[in-house]
């Protein structure tokens, strides 16, 4: 986005392990533009686009327990697309990379648009390119999800959700799995493992994904700590945008390059590299301050 976006994240190994969790769990992973729209389809199906950087916010006290709380004004202003440089208050800070397949545990399947057979939960999952967007293959080379289908997510238990427009609360908890694929015999989603068995108990068939494909190549030019996805509906892309909770960490200065489904109203996603640990969600800052300088402003 990229919920986990999520994932909703400088140095990950700093992080307290609650913001860690409170992204994974909340957001779905935290991360698109016309290829990169396809990215992390938690952002495509208005979807933490996202999605996936010290100063305080570096400290436990950024993502406190009370991070499960929405940051959602009781009383929404009603957004513009911002035409002059200007601070924006209430922001939601979360963090994407390109997940490693490695990371991931499942079967091998065809991956339509790039050819060969590549982890299932690598390239469905939550955790895997259909939420992050962009990804590194086993055999090291950049993959990125072309299209995201016809089809949302689903949490773990195989329920529809889809992503807040403001908060972190995904509207039936974080996702899991994109719709389609297997569910076991409670309904809830499984899928074959490499090493042979199921991820949780034998599963059926229930249909693909809507037509999702993938390609080789990054979907963007973009830049760790440098490159930030928008909601271009209020942050025009081609913004500077300045996040003083990273101004340790890249000066704290952004471009406004892409952007996501689940990156809606004042969410901004990070673009950094893989986390320390497999899987991790990086950082989840809330009720941030954050100033935008829009192209010509």
């Amino acid at each position: 986005m990229s919920v986990g976006a999520l994932i909703a994240s400088a140095s990950r190994a700093r992080e307290p392990a609650l913001a860690s969790l409170a992204c994974l769990l909340l957001l779905g992973g935290c991360g698109g533009s016309a290829p990169s729209r396809a990215r992390r389809e938690a952002r495509a199906e208005a979807a933490v686009g996202l999605a996936r950087h010290a100063s305080v916010a570096a400290s436990p006290a950024a993502a406190p327990a009370g991070a499960r709380l929405a940051s959602c004004p009781s009383h929404p202003p009603a957004e513009r697309r911002i035409a002059h440089r200007q601070w924006l208050d209430g922001v939601i800070v979360t963090e994407y990379y390109p997940v490693p397949e490695r990371w991931s545990e499942g079967a091998l399947v065809s991956a339509p648009g790039i050819g060969g057979r590549h982890r299932v939960d690598w390239l469905y999952s939550a955790k895997g390119l259909s939420m992050e967007g962009d990804g590194v293959d086993l055999a090291g080379q950049r993959v990125h999800i072309e299209n995201v289908g016809a089809v949302g997510w689903v949490n773990a238990g195989g329920k529809p959700t889809v992503p807040p427009h403001c908060g972190v609360h995904w509207s039936a908890g974080a996702p899991y799995w994109r719709a389609g694929g297997w569910r076991n015999r409670a309904g809830a989603v499984t899928y074959p493992l490499a090493a042979g068995g199921w991820s949780s108990g034998a599963g059926h068939w229930t249909g693909g994904y809507g037509g999702a494909t993938f390609a080789v190549g990054a979907s963007l030019p973009l830049r760790y700590y440098r490159s930030v996805a928008v909601d271009p509906r209020l942050i025009p892309l081609g913004s500077r945008v300045y996040v003083p909770a990273y101004r340790r960490i890249s000066g704290g200065w952004f471009v406004a390059q892409d952007t996501g489904g689940a990156i809606i109203g004042r969410h901004l996603d990070v673009y950094r590299p893989p986390t320390a640990e497999r899987f991790g969600a990086g950082r989840l800052l809330l009720h941030q301050r954050v100033y935008v300088i829009p192209p010509g402003g």
